[in-house]
């Protein structure tokens, strides 16, 4: 584990340092979560990151090979037609 320090910016702003930036593939424009956690700490994370993460908690649940969203647009179009078809 690498510890770096950050500066905060009167106006709030965090500057994340460059090795950081670089380890996790960040750039200007980047969408990060910010977590605060029980015991006060902050943690950040990237959005693909946290994505990744949630589609692994919910693999849990869904069979390899399954998309509940291929399930669910045919579900929508399927009723699409019955709504067509009164």
């Amino acid at each position: 584990m690498e510890l770096y320090t950050a500066k905060l910016e009167q106006s709030g702003r965090l500057l994340i340092p460059a090795p950081v930036r670089r380890q996790l593939g960040l750039e200007e424009g980047s969408e990060l979560i910010l977590r605060v956690e029980d015991n006060g700490e902050i943690r950040l994370s990237s959005r693909a990151l946290a994505l990744a993460h949630a589609q692994n908690q919910l693999r849990r649940y869904v069979p390899a090979g399954r998309s509940l969203a291929k399930e669910l647009i045919a579900e929508r179009q399927a009723e699409a037609e019955r709504e067509n078809s009164r």
